[in-house]
């Protein structure tokens, strides 16, 4: 059994516990609606607001006759010859939107100096795999087509998934990403050994609520050798785009980053991981008050910022 009392800090046990007082005891229970209100008022005690001059419009993209709601933000003081971020928000594909992300979107804009869309999409159950990866996709090629520079991809937990799937798709493409920022993501199709075992009973992600978010994404069919799925199944790495992972060590999806940095690398890419020590899935929300989430959250802003450049400085 893992010592999760040893591993975490009290600073982030602090966050785990101001986390799960936002959840009823009967939230599992409760219908899809009722858990996405939920876990909007969680966010939003989180929520920091956004850096002095950073600006935020919403607006949408065509997706073949209905609209990809997106947010837009400007930086106040924009850098020169930075890409688009496009990011793409956590959320187990089931709750999550423009809003629960905001401040994230806001700050990682103004740190970097580049602007950012934060894209929305379609949510599981109502809609399942691919619809979330074809929203994704859409939504990417069309920012693709209305810019002439680079677009970077960074996203977390359900969004690096999307993004992985997208660097994927677009192989080879003259519009494909110049690189990918992907935060705690859900890359593999899970297994009995290494993360997944050691940490089955993660605090804030048991490997139970992986597999529930996997059915619910899928409706209950099996999905096989999909990249746009799990990255991880795929057969073919490489050409891919410059790759940074950030993962939490007290995270059943740990070691999905460490195989797809060692899936890359083994094709010849670039690919860094960073394992947050004694940090737990969601610490993006504790960036301002545990000095472990801070430290990652900094990495995760350098690493935007230098592959934004198209800059390896790993």
């Amino acid at each position: 059994m893992t010592d999760y009392k040893t591993l975490i800090d009290a600073e982030t046990w602090a966050f785990i516990e101001q986390t799960h007082a936002c959840y009823p005891e009967d939230t599992a229970r409760r219908g899809v609606t009722e858990q996405r209100a939920i876990y909007d008022a969680m966010c939003r005690s989180f929520h920091a607001g956004h850096p002095p001059g950073v600006s935020a419009r919403n607006d949408s993209l065509d997706a073949g006759g209905r609209r990809i709601p997106i947010r837009r933000y400007a930086p106040p003081s924009p850098a020169a010859g930075g890409a688009l971020v496009v990011y793409y928000h956590g959320g187990g594909f089931v709750v999550g939107g423009l809003e629960s992300h905001d401040d994230v979107c806001a700050e990682l804009c103004a740190a970097t100096g580049y602007p950012l869309v934060s894209v929305d999409y379609r949510l599981a159950p109502e809609h399942v795999h691919p619809a979330q990866s074809d929203d994704a996709l859409a939504a990417y090629r069309q920012l693709a087509a209305e810019r002439d520079g680079p677009l970077l991809l960074c996203g977390d937990s359900a969004g690096g998934t999307l993004c992985a799937g997208i660097a994927h798709r677009m192989r080879g493409d003259a519009k494909a990403p110049t690189g990918q920022v992907l935060i705690y993501p859900m890359l593999g199709i899970g297994s009995n050994r290494g993360s997944y075992v050691a940490h089955a009973h993660a605090p804030m992600l048991p490997a139970a609520d992986c597999a529930a978010y996997v059915e619910l994404r899928t409706g209950g069919a099996a999905v096989e050798n999909d990249p746009a799925y799990f990255a991880l199944t795929d057969t073919d790495f490489s050409g891919l785009p410059p790759t940074v992972m950030i993962s939490a060590e007290c995270d059943p999806l740990n070691d999905d980053c460490r195989d797809y940095r060692d899936a890359i690398l083994a094709a010849g890419g670039r690919a860094h991981w960073i394992e947050g020590k004694g940090l737990v899935h969601g610490f993006l929300r504790a960036r301002h008050s545990a000095t472990r989430a801070r430290q990652r959250f900094a990495q995760i802003v350098q690493a935007v910022a230098a592959l934004g450049r198209g800059e390896w400085p790993y």
